[in-house]
């Protein structure tokens, strides 16, 4: 395989400077530029400090005939930009990876209602593919346009599916907590992702109208075949990076914390950055911090019949940047942790 031109768009958001934090130490990247609908000529390295010497390049205006000339067009973009943007590069060339949800979900309506903005065509959205790469590595081989799945999306389910699919859990009654720094939220100020307003603050937002409530019970029913309505809440937490996402529900009679373990070990097997937790007290967002990892857990309480299932994710890497290259790693048939095996920080 011939090394890899790689084009992104939107590479100022938080999303966009972590795929340029690890394609630039991909060995199969050869060349990498930035494009930029409003700041065409600006030197990126201005604009972020700790890229100087690393990206001291201008940003290039959107081009189509240009961008057709890459093998791989990243875009991290927010939501409402690539349903326009996008369409006419669709089967001109290179892959389309989209971190910004416009293509996440078949049901037009359902993006009108939960996103509410206008959708993309839907002979587009049908030619997406959900990028959960552990789940839909076939499809993501072959596909021309990938929907990331959004940062809670990723958390959740890649700790629920296996339980769903191997009929372990009554998904009938799923409820789904989960909690995330203040980078979720993009780099965009505002009220709330002001200092004053999230410091020493724990604080839940979007109750029961989070756009990736569709988008979960979609994958769901895509990947098992059981379709379900969840509750599903997202709270801030005054941390810069990370998510926890903890999952309630009953169980199955008979079933174990030694089944939900085996579940978990036997399907993650083969797929090298979900990593199969036993001891609860070593599982926190600390221990994915800056990786592409996603850490799981389950336990049942045996006096409600129950089951707890935890994950954490860094939310920019595995569930953004690091998880669109690990799709472009999957498309081009590279080993899915070129470029992505890193330790996490940790402290």
């Amino acid at each position: 395989m011939s090394a890899l031109k790689v084009a992104i768009i939107g590479a100022t958001g938080y999303g966009g400077l972590e795929l340029i934090r690890f394609l630039h130490n991909h060995p199969e990247v050869e060349k990498m530029d930035l494009f930029t609908s409003s700041e065409e000529g600006v030197i990126f390295s201005s604009k972020y400090g700790h890229l100087l010497n690393i990206q001291d390049v201008p940003l290039q205006k959107i081009d189509y005939e240009t961008l057709e000339n890459y093998d791989v067009v990243f875009t991290s973009t927010p939501s409402g930009v690539t349903s326009k943007l996008l369409p006419p590069l669709v089967g001109k060339g290179p892959k389309l990876i989209d971190l910004s949800g416009d293509y996440r979900l078949k049901n037009l309506q359902d993006y009108e209602k939960w996103y509410k903005k206008d959708p993309a065509p839907q002979e587009i959205v049908d030619q997406s593919v959900y990028g959960l790469t552990e789940w839909n590595e076939k499809n993501i081989k072959e596909a021309v346009l990938i929907a990331n799945p959004g940062c809670y999306p990723t958390a959740a389910l890649l700790s629920i599916l296996p339980f769903i699919k191997e009929g372990l859990i009554d998904p009938s009654f799923l409820v789904i907590d989960a909690k995330s720094g203040v980078s979720g939220a993009g780099n965009k100020p505002s009220r709330t992702t002001h200092f004053s307003e999230t410091n020493e603050n724990f604080s839940i937002y979007k109750i029961n109208e989070h756009q990736h409530i569709p988008e979960i019970e979609q994958a769901i029913e895509m990947f098992t075949g059981v379709k379900t309505a969840i509750t599903f809440n997202t709270h801030l937490v005054p941390m810069t990076r990370g998510i926890l996402a903890t999952s309630y529900a009953p169980v199955k009679d008979g079933v174990t914390t030694e089944d939900l373990t085996e579940c978990l070990m036997e399907t993650y097997k083969r797929h090298p950055f979900v990593r199969v937790i036993t001891d609860a007290n070593t599982i926190g967002t600390s221990r994915v911090k800056g990786s592409n990892y996603c850490d799981v857990f389950a336990k049942i309480d045996e006096r409600t019949n129950r089951a707890t299932i935890v994950s954490v994710i860094d939310n920019l890497v595995k569930g953004a940047a690091g998880q669109a290259i690990q799709n472009m790693n999957v498309q081009f048939g590279l080993p899915q942790t070129t470029g992505l095996d890193v330790v996490p920080l940790f402290i």
